[in-house]
């Protein structure tokens, strides 16, 4: 039998058939991107000190690195690789709480992320040493971190029951249906509760909060920061974000491009930390939507799901200090209610992920509970001495494991 004619790909006159789906697709990675995480970059932002204005400043400096990184690397590469901000660092800062030095220092904890993330690029050996931190251990902390945050919803149901219960019920009904949209439905409702309170309250909102802007902070270096924050901060994002998209990418057969992206990232990093963005990085779990069928079935033009979510994410950033206006303006605990949500599903596969191994559960247990515990020495927090922890009793049970299995 004849096999059957491909589809064809032009139109009756011979001209190229325009093909909408890539586009579609890179909309809507750009919006479930931006919205099921947005939450969590501002909590994370005012944690280590920010006020409004400069947690707005960060979310746009984000956006903007975010967008402007895709474009440049979906170019030249012609891979569908997209970008997102670290939202396991995000989580990581709304965990460590103010460093000392305030909000400056934390500043300057941001520029060195960056600044580790281009070197990765420049230097195979960090990678490589990167490479040589066990995976469960780094799930353990990201889950240890993610902990209270993920408790934040259940904590605002004995606060303010009124405004959180629609967006769980919201939340739980779309992971029923459309699990995709669970957390950018959550966050519609929850704008939906604010702005039906501020409605009945007759409460303004300033205009001149709308437009977006960025607001400088001129960076400070201290070691509790460099230590607490930027080294913890890099290896969250390397591995909960950029092993993790590698892995995506080649599960649809693409080859990353490992250097560009590592150096684009951590120039845009570094360019957005004054302005408080915290760290950019590969993107993960959306990154299927533009690496997947449903950015076309022609692979070779997939890329341009990548390139329409940087354009996507440009448009996104000039609404990003109206949401961050409506936010402020939410009942104590909203914002973090919200921001637990988008991170269940994280929480539950780093948990996963740690405890995956029946035979090393007790170092990733370590690390997962000294996490939680908010534990702050020498100004230093629970995040650093988390992996300590893990690598330590780790390389102590590491040769009664082996003496036992022989």
């Amino acid at each position: 039998m004849p096999n059957s004619p491909a589809p064809s790909r032009t139109t009756k006159a011979g001209l190229p058939r325009f093909d909408s789906r890539p586009v579609v697709a890179g909309i809507v990675t750009a919006l479930v991107g931006f919205t099921s995480s947005f939450a969590v970059v501002l909590a994370g932002l005012k944690a280590v000190g920010a006020d409004s204005t400069q947690a707005a400043s960060g979310l746009l400096a984000l956006t903007l690195a975010v967008g402007l990184g895709v474009l440049v690397l979906a170019w030249r590469s012609r891979v569908p690789v997209t970008l997102a901000w670290s939202t396991p660092g995000a989580a990581l800062l709304a965990a460590a709480g103010m460093p000392d030095g305030g909000w400056p220092a934390a500043v300057g904890a941001f520029l060195a992320t960056g600044l580790l993330l281009a070197l990765t690029g420049m230097v195979p050996a960090l990678g490589r040493l990167m490479a040589r931190i066990p995976s469960p251990l780094a799930q353990a902390m990201l889950a240890g971190v993610l902990l209270q945050l993920c408790l934040a919803p259940f904590k605002a149901l004995g606060t303010v029951p009124g405004f959180v219960a629609p967006v769980i019920l919201c939340w739980l009904v779309m992971m029923k249906f459309a699990p995709r949209w669970a957390v950018p439905a959550a966050l519609l409702m929850a704008l939906g509760v604010i702005g039906i309170s501020l409605a009945s309250a007759g409460t303004p909102v300033d205009a001149g909060g709308l437009m977006p802007a960025l607001a400088w902070t001129t960076p400070a270096f201290s070691l509790q920061a460099l230590v607490g924050i930027a080294v913890p901060l890099f290896v969250v994002t390397m591995a909960s974000q950029n092993v993790p998209g590698v892995a995506v990418l080649r599960s649809f057969g693409y080859d990353t491009p490992w250097r560009p992206a590592m150096l684009v990232t951590g120039a845009g990093t570094v360019a957005g930390a004054p302005f408080g963005g915290h760290a950019i990085n590969l993107a993960a779990l959306s990154a299927a939507l533009a690496a997947g069928g449903e950015a076309g079935g022609d692979r070779s033009r997939r890329w341009v799901a990548g390139f329409t979510s940087g354009l996507a994410y440009l448009v996104l950033a000039a609404f990003s200090a109206a949401l961050v206006a409506v936010v402020n303006l939410a009942p104590a605990g909203m914002l973090e209610a919200v921001a637990g949500l988008a991170l269940l599903g994280t929480l539950a596969s780093a948990i996963s992920a740690a405890l995956a191994d029946t035979e090393d559960r007790i170092a990733p247990a370590v690390t997962f509970l000294m996490a939680a515990s908010g534990l702050a020495f020498a100004g230093i927090g629970s995040a650093f001495w988390a992996l300590i922890a893990g690598l330590a009793v780790r390389w102590v049970l590491q040769p009664r494991r082996s003496g036992t299995a022989s």
